[in-house]
């Protein structure tokens, strides 16, 4: 049997990722594991130092049960050197190299208003990006099929 994999990012904001991340992924908040009905009751039961907050992590997951848990946690460092290992954003649809090109073009654009920045054009294939922490992404068309 295979492992399920949960990602994780390291970032100074977890508000700010976990509102960029939803937005890029069409995630939700994870809800927390029963028999809690709140975060903030959940993380009681750990006996955290005081100066840790519920705003301090976000727990994100595909609302429909497919793609893998997104972890996002406060760290005290801050990133300093290009990813080792980033995300590719897979833009569906059909059609023309053109056609997904302007799709992929199209996300970038909607990212970019939700606080991504461009870093490179691969004209035709993919845009390389980074989220409002710096960190690396892809955004790039599904298989060609048409």
């Amino acid at each position: 049997m295979a492992a399920r994999i949960d990602l994780t990012l390291d970032c100074a904001d977890a508000t700010l990722l976990a509102d960029f991340w939803k937005t890029a992924l069409g995630y939700v908040d994870e809800p927390p594991p029963a028999p809690f009905r709140t975060r903030e009751e959940w993380l009681a039961q750990f006996d955290l130092p005081e100066d840790d907050s519920v705003d301090d992590a976000a727990w994100l997951c595909d609302p429909e049960g497919v793609g893998p848990r997104l972890s996002i946690l406060r760290v005290p460092e801050p990133k300093r050197a290009k990813n080792r290992l980033h995300l590719d954003l897979r833009v569906p649809g059909h059609g023309s190299a053109a056609e997904r090109w302007a799709r992929i073009r199209a996300e970038s654009a909607r990212l970019v208003a939700a606080g991504g920045r461009v870093l490179a054009e691969y004209d035709g294939h993919h845009v390389v990006m980074a989220d409002p922490e710096g960190n690396e992404f892809c955004v790039a068309a599904g298989p060609a099929t048409g």
